[in-house]
């Protein structure tokens, strides 16, 4: 795997990535684009690896947090990692592998497994449906990897492509509203072609083109983005341009043709390629002025990330937020003449969304995500009856709940009095429980509260978000912002313990 190109991919029936990096060209990313150009149907990721330690302390938000940002690469069929076996006779909690967290009947958060899975069978059907829409290709410079190699060196080529491409590329390209996908001079070769004005490799069509810092390119490769160009394509280079040809045996006239196209697309008077050249240069509003973003939030949303999906009569986007912070942001789609819905990927339910604007930029909508939240916002054209308001006279006054709880242990006879509820990690005596806990408390409701039809919701209040903390595991460092406590639904019931979500530091 190391040393094989993304081109590879050709000859593979099932991409598989991991690593939840999804701001970086990580392995997961990798996969995702192969199959989107080689028009696989299903992507495959190692899930979870490094997502606690200990590994017990991973929590159903754990999970949920990671997934996400598995599916924000492209992912749409999760391999977890892992079950690891326990011989007969061993102490509870039994064996764990030292990398992964612990899926088994020994783990106390097993009883709500079936809620995380099927949130992730909802969400994985979701990312399969059509086609996925992506507007930037960016170019993998293969020969320069290959040429940077010397003696003694571990060859992993994708690594050596991350550096080419750089630490702001990808996050800029996000936060401005672009997705992308990863392309090679075979992929280009064996699956590509020009289309009126975009580069069209399989079923995908993208408009936009990006050369991270590429130093030498195949003089077929840069034909037919001469092509793409002429044809109204966007190209865009980033550090320098292109100015030889690879390999040893390129002679003076190979190289000489490299310059004088990149002078032609890069440097001339009036020419149709931009160079983003000085670092100090966001990326992210130079694209911005030549091509309409598919999602456009608001300032400040950068860690909200968005898959977009197209059948034959909607579109679908998935958003996630991936932080412990609740975002509440307007957000603009490239759709306009359709109606929204909200589908909730927790429960199945579907409800009309509310569309504030459409100006001939899209819909804007706004977009209310809690701390880890994700939604699904499709735009079809059938319309939904609208939702009854609620009589405001007619509702029941709430009730306040916070005090005189009893907590009964499992493995413990004798149950524990909290006159304020809180968490069982706040109290010493069960700082360290690992189990099942039952919270109990009589409440006296009102008739108005029991009428068909009423909906009473469970209020936990406000997700409070925890300190950033870093564990040093080994070698290496994790770390991650503490997961937000609060919240609803799953929320609710993964955030009674303090957590972590964690992702292998740079």
């Amino acid at each position: 795997m190391p040393a094989a190109a993304l081109s590879s991919n050709a000859y593979a029936d099932l991409p598989e990535g991991e690593g939840a990096q999804w701001k970086t060209l990580s392995a997961t990313r990798w996969a995702a684009s192969a199959s989107h150009i080689y028009g696989r149907g299903v992507t495959s990721s190692e899930t979870w690896t490094w997502l606690h330690s200990p590994s017990f302390r991973a929590t159903p938000l754990d999970m949920k947090a990671e997934a996400d940002r598995h599916f924000l690469m492209g992912i749409n069929q999760l391999i977890g990692h892992g079950w690891p076996y326990t011989a007969p006779g061993i102490e509870y909690p039994g064996w764990r592998f030292y990398a992964a967290a612990v899926f088994d009947e020994k783990n106390p958060w097993w009883i709500v497994m079936p809620d995380v899975a099927q949130y992730l069978q909802r969400v994985s059907f979701m990312m399969r449906q059509g086609q996925t829409i992506n507007d930037v290709a960016i170019y993998l410079p293969n020969d320069d990897a290959y040429a940077s190699l010397t003696p003694g060196r571990d060859i992993n080529l994708r690594e050596l492509l991350a550096q080419r491409v750089g630490r702001d590329l990808i996050p800029q390209l996000l936060e401005a509203g672009y997705n992308f996908d990863f392309f090679d001079d075979d992929a280009f070769k064996q699956v590509g072609r020009v289309e009126k004005g975009a580069l069209a490799l399989g079923a995908n069509r993208y408009p936009i083109v990006i050369l991270p810092n590429v130093e030498t390119m195949r003089a077929e490769t840069y034909q037919r983005l001469d092509e793409f160009v002429r044809g109204g394509g966007i190209l865009l280079a980033t550090g320098q341009t292109p100015s030889k040809a690879p390999g040893l045996k390129a002679s003076a006239s190979d190289h000489s043709l490299i310059k004088e196209r990149s002078q032609r697309l890069f440097a001339a008077a009036n020419a149709p390629g931009r160079l983003v050249q000085n670092p100090s240069t966001s990326i992210k509003d130079v694209i911005g002025k030549l091509a309409a973003p598919d999602v456009a939030f608001a300032a400040g949303a950068r860690d909200i990330g968005f898959v977009h999906r197209k059948t034959s009569d909607a579109d679908i986007y998935f958003l996630a937020n991936t932080t412990n912070a609740k975002q509440s942001v307007r957000a603009t789609f490239r759709v306009e003449g359709m109606k929204a819905e909200w589908w909730d990927p927790f429960n199945g339910a579907v409800a009309p969304a509310s569309i504030e604007n459409q100006n001939g930029k899209g819909s804007m909508v706004t977009v209310d995500l809690e701390p880890y939240a994700s939604r699904i916002l499709i735009f079809s054209k059938r319309s939904l009856p609208g939702a009854r308001p609620a009589d405001p006279a007619a509702a029941p006054s709430s009730i306040d709940i916070s005090n005189d709880w009893k907590v009964s242990f499992s493995g413990n006879s004798t149950p524990a009095n909290y006159s304020q509820l809180h968490s069982w990690t706040d109290e010493e005596a069960t700082r360290n429980f690992s189990g099942s806990a039952t919270y109990e408390k009589v409440v006296n409701v009102s008739r108005e509260m029991l009428e068909p039809k009423r909906k009473v919701d469970l209020d936990f209040g406000e997700g409070r978000a925890n300190s950033r903390t870093t564990i040093a595991i080994g070698n290496a460092d994790l770390a991650g912002s503490a997961c937000a406590r609060g919240g609803g639904g799953l929320h609710q019931r993964a955030a009674r313990r303090q957590s972590l979500v964690s992702s292998l530091s740079p």
